[in-house]
């Protein structure tokens, strides 16, 4: 992809034409504290891009475990379409709930019940605070318990994050295949 970018710029400057910017969403001032520590963002629900939700299967019986459902910073599936990957300034911001599962007239359904927390990754590591912990691989790494959103419980992404990730490194980390929103 990266490859056919440069192509295409080489060519429109050879024709004297220009290909249309990819702005960087520019990170969400609410994401970051004064010191560049992670939050989860204000408002996020209601200013924030959908991508999708996971369902997490139970280990023993029917149903999911867990919902996972995933909010991208403004312009950042735009960006994503058009580039590639996220561009520096990214947030993502993951709600985690426990479900709840039974039977309807469709058949057992789990549905979201209560939230455990969230986990927020901001991508740029130019937004890390020095000597940081969470901040590698080009994204920002946080988990905060539901009834704490400005204060993360992680201490470092290589011990708390990279287990599950470590799967999605070939995709800049993201489950981004994952996320129909992001496919053109």
């Amino acid at each position: 992809m990266k490859l056919v970018r440069l192509f295409l710029i080489a060519a429109a400057m050879a024709f004297g034409s220009s290909l249309p910017a990819v702005a960087a969403p520019g990170v969400d001032p609410s994401a970051l504290d004064k010191s560049g520590n992670i939050m989860v963002p204000d408002n996020y629900r209601s200013t924030y891009e959908y991508l999708g939700t996971w369902a997490v299967a139970a280990t023993e019986g029917q149903g999911s475990k867990e919902m996972h459902t995933v909010y991208a910073s403004k312009g950042a599936t735009k960006a994503f379409q058009t580039i590639g990957h996220f561009p520096d300034g990214t947030v993502l911001v993951k709600e985690v709930f426990d479900t709840t599962t039974g039977s309807m007239t469709t058949g057992t359904v789990s549905h979201p019940a209560k939230l455990k927390g969230w986990f927020v990754m901001v991508r740029g590591e130019k937004y890390a605070p020095k000597d940081s912990k969470l901040w590698a691989n080009g994204w920002g790494w946080s988990w905060f318990d539901a009834d704490k959103p400005k204060k993360t419980t992680s201490t470092d992404f290589k011990t708390d994050c990279m287990s599950c990730h470590v799967p999605a490194k070939d995709t800049d980390w993201i489950y981004s295949d994952g996320y129909q929103t992001l496919k053109k």
